[in-house]
């Protein structure tokens, strides 16, 4: 992590030496002498205190005598004092200890939930060891259990008030739910004014539960009560294997030990990694949402369509428009009415199949009539071998992934002026900056681990900015939230750039040093006054002053930005504006400076960095580029197109015209995530062929000819590369069901049907192969990246944890220099009138992941989060004449869904959020298709509706 300079060097700070058990030890003045004692290696107990948490010093377990002091002193608080002689282990100390456990043990259940689960009750493992008579003191009266929470169960008796779980709500994970209720024996921890768990603003990450040293906060089994004979979902076999993995969703790739039942084939649970970059935390979909990978919906064998389900349509009510937008009294997926279309096939029938189609496609249209959907929930190695079947056996560049859903506008922007479309520094070099400007992202839902350390650095003294439209969590932690209205963020920036440059606090030696087009930007902005932008963006000129004055006064400020920006007609520019202040500013390059665009998916930044990008071949070399095309035919042995291939959009735009015949999907859903879907859906129909390889029979594969079941995240071997460019190594931890196989090995096994014979002995030798044929993964190896995995580029991988400032000396472009892109307002594709008042934004919520393909089938985490919403403020929902929680209809030009409304303060007058994860109310039926010039990516943000009661 980088640190910034310490005020004093080592050399000044002053010592201390004490003695210990009668050894002598110099330390550090301000030491505890606790650690101190760690340090010669003398462990004296503790209850209350972790190396992850303030010490506190309520549990008095670990007293000590100290020479001259009149009590016995808590060792956590205490610090270290020249001369002192301490006693660790005196007959007096264990004396005291021992009672202090027998009080506590005294009220302890007779059973210990956590003994019998996860096998850490260290309340329990510590009597033991000092021998403490647990019938010596009497019982005091029951306290309540609290079953609330659908994950956490809450027993008050055996709760002993060390506030563990406290200062790891608090101070960790910064959620400020935990807390102390009532006096005197009736003190019991409460979360916020006394509420039971799962009715409070709890989120379910669990950070209480693994801070917690006795049963009082356990996990709660995650599958229900097992069958007769077997263990219960997070009960402790005889032996758990540990497996260290990378949590399979955002893209802050949290650091995982799996706990695996190899005997059931099942994970147990999941913990947070502290050897991990993440520091061991984990949100509730890293800690509770590892059970998808069990569901009985998991394929397990080849299917192909039924002769008599031609022509192809969606077959569940849901996708075919026939249900009312809940989920009520009926099978959530409609999955055996699905499943009634296929029949089941040999693995050889069904590749001979896929093989047979696409070629014939091939020799019939064109290779241009083909193409492929690749997976930003793959890793690194699939991604690399899908681009390659795409171009290498298809002959197109028509591949592409759910970047240009997310962040294409914003790698669009970063290419176009620094040269490089990844982060510019890790998200939490937040903690060297006195400023950070969060816009445009909800980051405690969709980067809850990373939002941590946003919070975290608020409570340290970072100046957090938030503008957004619609109020985010993080907004309570802000130096300054900003409501912009929707779609006016270049007026906004442009007029925070009119001011800093106004006032003279542009950093103009770094501008003159590294950056060129100054002038063009300088001109545009002259325009942008505060007055004017105010009239579009709706923010007064006074705050957009004082927003200016902050930024350009800042020592270092680090730029975090979300889909509220990208996902836009004019994402590109949006993206172009924050990159624009940066250079102003000289943000760039240093401790605590820098851009970075928050990625979505697990995979996202190393699917882009494999090619799954129509425009680029791995590690972004322009398939446009005559020395790296005939670089990547000479790895590949066949000759490769010169020309850009299509988008995600852009192939479902040609399928509907009937141009692209063929289409490969592996592990996407369109079904669901594409804009306009409805028309998406009528394009795939209208396909001659679809195969589609995947863990479960998806939206997408109902209108599929073949469907091949792949393996899931948990399941193989392979690197994926998180948001801050981490690369870090994957590990199976279950078999695969049935007959499903490794990617890989069906996309080779495809691609060698096609007669581009394709074989690798192992995994890592794709890796090998990818990582060869890139700058920035050059030198990597498995080898590396295990643990905390590497930082790419990472010119010393033996030595060091790779690079994580980027850009210190000059950009990657043709000049050494970052350009100026000066941006114009550029309006919406459509707006709100009379007919349409509202203006719609999409999103995600905490509990659920992109299509809910996983999420939904979460135990635990569908049971948190069951249902859509339409989130609307609440002068919006009383001038509808409705009430919080009633249906309403949702309708755009493009489409109509009926959701349950919730009335919403975060949400604008004249704004509606509904998230897209569930089937059965679609918000991706209302969106726009409408692209950005530039990056091609679609307005998910921003499109006109009406609502009205249902």
């Amino acid at each position: 992590m980088i640190a910034a300079p310490p005020p004093h060097s080592d050399a000044t700070k002053r010592t201390v030496t004490l003695t210990i058990d009668g050894r002598e030890i110099t330390v550090p003045e301000g030491t505890s002498l606790h650690d101190a004692a760690r340090l010669l290696g003398i462990e004296i107990p503790v209850l209350c205190h972790t190396a992850k948490l303030r010490p506190v010093g309520v549990c008095r377990m670990c007293v000590v005598e100290v020479e001259g002091a009149r009590t016995l002193q808590a060792s956590c608080i205490r610090p270290c004092e020249d001369g002192v002689v301490v006693r660790t282990d005196s007959d007096v100390v264990r004396r005291t200890r021992r009672t202090l456990l027998e009080l506590m043990m005294a009220d302890q259940p007779a059973a210990s939930a956590r003994e019998a689960s996860t096998g850490d009750d260290e309340l329990l493992a510590l009597a033991r060891e000092l021998g403490a008579n647990r019938a010596r003191f009497p019982s005091g009266a029951g306290r309540p259990a609290d079953m609330s929470s659908q994950v956490i169960a809450v027993d008050h008796q055996a709760c002993i008030l060390c506030d563990r779980c406290v200062r790891a709500c608090d101070e960790v994970q910064v959620n400020d739910v935990i807390g102390r209720s009532g006096k005197g024996y009736g003190t019991r921890i409460g979360f916020d004014l006394d509420l039971p768990m799962g009715d409070s603003t709890c989120v379910a990450c669990g950070e209480c539960v693994a801070a917690c040293p006795t049963s009082a906060l356990t996990n709660k089994p995650i599958t229900g009560e097992p069958a007769a004979g077997e263990p219960a979902q997070g009960a402790r076999p005889a032996a758990l294997r540990q497996v260290e993995s990378v949590c399979p969703y955002c893209g802050v790739g949290c650091a995982v030990t799996l706990n695996v039942d190899a005997a059931a084939n099942r994970i147990v649970s999941s913990e947070g990694r502290e050897s991990g970059a993440t520091d061991g935390r984990l949100c509730v979909k890293g800690r509770y949402g590892f059970d998808y990978t069990s569901h009985p919906h998991r394929l397990t064998r080849p299917l192909i369509r039924k002769d008599s389900c031609y022509p192809k349509r969606p077959l569940t009510a849901d996708m075919s428009g026939d249900d009312d937008g809940t989920r009520e009294g009926r099978d959530l997926f409609d999955y055996d009415r699905a499943l009634s279309a296929f029949r089941e096939a040999t693995w050889d029938e069904a590749l001979d199949l896929v093989a047979k189609k696409l070629l014939a496609i091939k020799e019939s249209a064109g290779p241009g009539a083909l193409a492929g959907f690749g997976s930003a929930k793959c890793s690194n190695e699939e991604a690399y071998l899908f681009q390659k079947m795409v171009r290498a056996a298809f002959g197109t560049n028509n591949v592409d992934h759910c970047t240009r859903l997310c962040h294409a506008s914003s790698v669009a922007a970063l290419l176009e002026t620094i040269g490089s479309g990844a982060v510019t520094t890790v998200y939490r070099d937040i903690e060297n900056s006195d400023v950070a400007l969060v816009t445009g992202t909800n980051t405690t839902h969709n980067h809850p681990v990373a939002a941590t350390f946003f919070k975290q650095a608020a409570a340290n003294g970072t100046k957090i900015i938030i503008v957004d439209p619609r109020r985010p969590d993080l907004a309570d932690h802000a130096f300054e939230y900003v409501r912009i209205r929707p779609g006016s963020d270049v007026s906004f920036y442009n007029a925070v750039m009119h001011v800093i440059l106004a006032e003279g606090i542009e950093d103009r030696a770094y501008i003159e040093r590294h950056t060129e087009n100054f002038d063009a930007l300088k001109e545009l902005v002259a325009r942008y006054t505060p007055e004017v932008a105010a009239k579009i963006c709706g923010v007064d000129a006074a705050c957009i002053r004082r927003i200016a004055r902050t930024i350009g006064g800042a020592a270092a400020m680090i730029t975090f930005w979300g889909m509220g920006v990208s996902q836009h007609v004019h994402g590109t520019n949006n993206a172009r504006t924050l990159i624009n202040l940066c250079l102003l500013t000289g943000n760039m390059g240093r401790a605590g400076a820098g851009l970075h665009p928050l990625r979505g998916q697990n995979n996202v930044q190393g699917a882009s960095d494999a090619g799954l990008i129509p425009i680029v071949y791995p590690d972004y070399q322009a398939v446009g580029n005559e020395k790296v095309r005939e670089k990547f035919e000479k790895a590949w042995g066949v000759p490769l197109d010169p020309h850009a291939g299509k988008t995600v959009v852009e192939i479902a735009h040609a399928a509907e015209k009937g141009e692209l015949k063929g289409l490969y999907v592996m592990g996407e859903n369109p079904f669901l995530s594409d804009p306009n879907v409805g028309r998406a859906r009528d394009a795939f129909c209208n396909l001659e062929f679809l195969c589609v390889q995947d863990i479960f029979l998806t939206e997408t594969a109902e209108v599929a000819d073949v469907i091949l079941p792949a393996s899931s995240y948990f399941e193989k071997t392979g690197t994926y590369t998180n948001s801050d460019r981490r690369v870090q190594l994957g590990q199976p931890a279950l078999a695969m069901p049935g007959e499903a196989r490794l990617d890989h090995e069906i996309l080779c096994e495809v691609m060698t049907r096609m007669g581009y014979d394709q074989h690798f002995d192992t995994i890592e030798d794709v890796f090998r192969e990818f990582s060869d044929l890139t700058e920035s993964y050059a030198g990597l190896r498995y080898e590396h990246l295990r643990g905390r995995g590497k930082l790419w580029p990472c010119p010393d991988p033996e030595n060091t944890d790779g690079t994580a400032v980027l850009f210190g000396d000059g950009f990657p472009t043709a000049s050494g220099r970052g350009r100026f892109a000066p941006a114009e307002v550029i309006p919406p594709a459509e707006l709100p009138d009379d007919a349409y008042p509202f203006v719609l934004n999409t999103g995600r919520v905490l509990a659920h992941w992109h299509t809910g393909t996983m999420t939904r089938r979460a135990r635990k985490l569908d049971a948190i989060a069951s249902e859509a919403l339409c989130e609307m403020n609440p002068g919006d929902v009383a001038a509808l004449g409705v009430a919080d929680g009633d249906m309403v209809r949702v309708t755009s030009r493009r489409g109509s869904i009926r959701v349950k409304v919730k009335a919403r303060a975060k949400v604008a007058p004249g704004g509606i959020f509904i998230p897209f994860h569930f089937r059965e109310a679609a918000a991706n039926l209302l969106t726009h298709d409408a692209l950005d010039p530039s990056g091609k990516i679609p307005s998910f943000k921003f499109c006109a509706v009406k609502v009205e009661p249902a």
